[in-house]
């Protein structure tokens, strides 16, 4: 007897998956011996599979096309065998017609250009009828936003947790003159933030400058589009935890590893090592440093660094992480760098929050590196809104 477990997946948004377990008379015969392996032969005919199919009630599914995984339990004495198998069945037990794109969702924004200022400005307003993207059926949804030709100055709302219809509300502002501005493309892609692995592109939406009016504010609902894969120049990645204890008013950043960071040496390999800066209000106030790796573009460091910050003042901190590939006789090259503190977007500000809502306890997460002058110029257009403040340079 085989003991099969039928794992269906219906085509829609919602992705619903569901789990059932059946059995047929399939039987297995003929055990065919060579000096390593044992294979077992087994036979299942297509109308097994059939009659299973009916025996499901057909309102089960919405979508037209049903998927489903045939995993084979078969019992041989005191042992269990798994055999997977994967299937498709073409036609419904609905009997609906099938769905030729898969909906990724809709994106609200809003475009305007400031004439005095030679600004673009773009606003993300929501997202709305995002898919599922994680194994528990959710996704994490941020907006990433730039300018083609330009991809080093990108911007990045906040991360919203567990939600399909997301509201961002925030606004961000490109400088490019006028002139300029006609052979230019505007890229919005909604991502689903992973804090461990790569984060998926969930749809995008592109706009050329040409084809917009700016004689008036325009408000607009687009719908997602399949994004594009990325070319833009790969940094690496590092994985940093933070810990903040309130009651004694420290911050702990611990600088686990780096990996896939840029060859910056002839040999095509780097030395890297990792320098920290403790700002506030935009101000350098300390400067700690990791050791240095040689020959490696995956070092792995487990170093940690302490900062005295009073809870009245955590709000108001950032911690610049740059990743630097050491020379004996010319300049310490930056590979990339990020910034994380309360007044950053996109998933730099999401690990701080997690951390804040987190007292006491280290929250790990993997950042993507950025060009240095990109992070820079992010940061002295936030300092040069407020005049009193120095800005970073």
């Amino acid at each position: 007897m085989l003991e099969i477990l039928l794992q269906t997946r219906t085509c829609a948004r919602t992705h619903t998956y569901r789990h059932m377990r059946v059995h047929t008379n399939a039987y297995a015969h003929t055990n065919t011996h060579t000096h390593t392996h044992t294979y077992i032969h087994y036979k299942i005919s297509l109308k097994s599979v059939h009659n299973i199919l009916k025996s499901l009630r057909a309102d089960h599914f919405d979508e037209c096309f049903l998927f489903f995984a045939v995993q084979f339990k078969l019992h041989v004495g005191q042992f269990s065998f798994f055999l997977p198998v994967c299937m498709c069945v073409g036609t419904a037990l609905s009997g609906k017609a099938p769905q030729e794109t898969e909906k990724m969702g809709r994106l609200h924004f809003t475009l305007d250009y400031n004439f005095t200022d030679n600004m673009l400005v773009v606003g993300i307003l929501q997202a709305a009828e995002l898919p599922a993207m994680d194994v528990g059926g959710s996704s994490d949804p941020y907006v990433k936003l730039y300018l083609l030709l330009d991809k080093k100055k990108k911007f990045e709302t906040k991360v919203h947790m567990k939600n399909f219809d997301p509201n961002f509300n925030e606004t961000f502002s490109f400088k490019v003159p006028y002139t300029e501005l006609g052979g230019r493309t505007l890229v919005m892609t909604v991502y689903d933030f992973d804090r461990f692995s790569k984060h998926d592109a969930i749809g995008a939406v592109k706009i050329p400058m040409s084809t917009a009016d700016f004689s008036q504010s325009l408000e607009e609902w687009r719908d997602l589009q399949k994004a594009e894969k990325e070319e833009s120049e790969k940094l690496g990645d590092v994985c940093l935890s933070l810990r903040y204890v309130p009651t004694a008013g420290k911050l702990t950043v611990m600088i686990l590893e780096a990996r896939n960071l840029k060859k910056m040496d002839v040999g095509g390999l780097s030395d890297p090592y990792v320098k920290i800066h403790f700002m506030q209000n935009g101000k350098r106030l300390k400067k700690k440093k990791t050791t240095i790796k040689k020959n490696s573009l995956n070092p792995y460091y487990n170093e940690s660094f302490s900062f005295e910050v009073p809870c009245e003042q955590i709000e108001k901190v950032q911690i610049a992480v740059t990743v630097l590939d050491y020379d004996k006789i010319g300049k310490n090259d930056a590979i990339g760098k990020v910034v994380l503190g309360a007044s950053n977007t996109g998933t730099e500000q999401r690990h701080w929050s997690d951390m804040l809502a987190n007292p006491r306890r280290p929250i790990a997460q993997w950042h993507s590196l950025r060009h240095q002058e990109e992070v820079n110029s992010l940061l002295y257009l936030k300092q040069s809104l407020k005049p009193h403040i120095l800005p970073l340079i």
